[in-house]
């Protein structure tokens, strides 16, 4: 059991104005964000430089993953003002990007469809022009809501693979291994234009063979851009940490990546889906 973590994880602590606009401006409109709600060790820095993702439809999820911080259990009511109030605080903190994502709504009949469309049209009403990624659950693989969201024209649809075949049934759960693959390459057959991007974590108790098999998994899905971070168990709780992987290593993947054909590779061990997220729109 590993106790200690090596030296190369370290995390800034939150400072700056913008980080205290961000935490203001969620708090008075009782807004989510993951960064604080999956516990994200770049909150201070993404924060610091006035980035945050905007977590909608509640901070519950109906899905227990294994390796998740975010509070599972069966969520409150939705609140219909949400994609209007994430809309304005957008506009207060002029962010040019944004990253919109939520947690899973299975036990919605649209599994919260409604509201991720009503919030990205909000955006685009009040802050055009900006760029928006939507990093969206899989929403059972149904295709009817998953063309809804492709629609409305996201720059970027992302969706987390988080780990490689054979533990996906015990970090995911309910999610599907397949599923979520065919979920980004349908993205991609819909609108070829929409850059398409997934993630992935280790030390999850992964082989080097199985991360190599997943890339390549991901690359023949026809996805864009791929990000590759260290799992940090958010509690006792929740999943346990196999081993912790250097940062020479993550620069391999990042190279191996690049010569599959990936437009970005963002690898390293601190790296989130949502990590330096405005650079993977240009």
């Amino acid at each position: 059991m590993i106790k200690k973590k090596p030296e190369w994880i370290k995390v800034k602590l939150p400072v700056g104005k913008n980080y205290k606009k961000i935490q203001y401006l969620t708090n008075i409109y009782g807004l989510n964000t993951v960064c604080k709600s999956a516990g994200c060790p770049n909150i201070g820095e993404c924060w610091g430089k006035g980035v945050a993702t905007f977590m909608i439809l509640g901070n519950v999820c109906t899905r227990s993953c294994k390796f998740c911080g975010i509070n599972t259990g069966k969520p409150g009511k939705l609140d219909w003002e949400e994609p209007k109030k994430v809309a304005k605080s957008i506009k207060i903190l002029k962010i040019k990007h944004v990253v919109l994502t939520s947690v899973n709504r299975d036990d919605l009949k649209d599994m919260g469809s409604y509201i991720w469309i009503k919030t990205i049209k909000e955006i685009r009403n009040l802050n055009n022009p900006i760029t928006i990624e939507a990093l969206i659950p899989d929403f059972k693989g149904d295709k009817n809501i998953i063309k809804k969201i492709v629609n409305v024209k996201p720059e970027v649809i992302s969706h987390n693979l988080e780990t490689v075949q054979r533990l996906t049934k015990k970090v995911r759960v309910q999610a599907k291994y397949e599923r979520s693959l065919q979920v980004l390459k349908y993205i991609k057959d819909k609108n070829n234009k929409i850059r398409t991007k997934t993630g992935i974590m280790l030390g999850l108790g992964e082989t080097k063979k199985e991360i190599i098999k997943t890339m390549m998994d991901i690359k023949k899905s026809n996805v864009d851009i791929l990000t590759i971070g260290q799992y940090l168990k958010p509690s006792l709780k929740h999943y346990p940490i196999h081993n912790f992987i250097h940062p020479y290593y993550f620069k391999i993947l990042k190279k191996i990546g690049l010569k599959m054909g990936f437009l970005y590779v963002e690898s390293g061990p601190l790296v989130r889906s949502s990590y330096r997220a405005d650079k993977h729109v240009k």
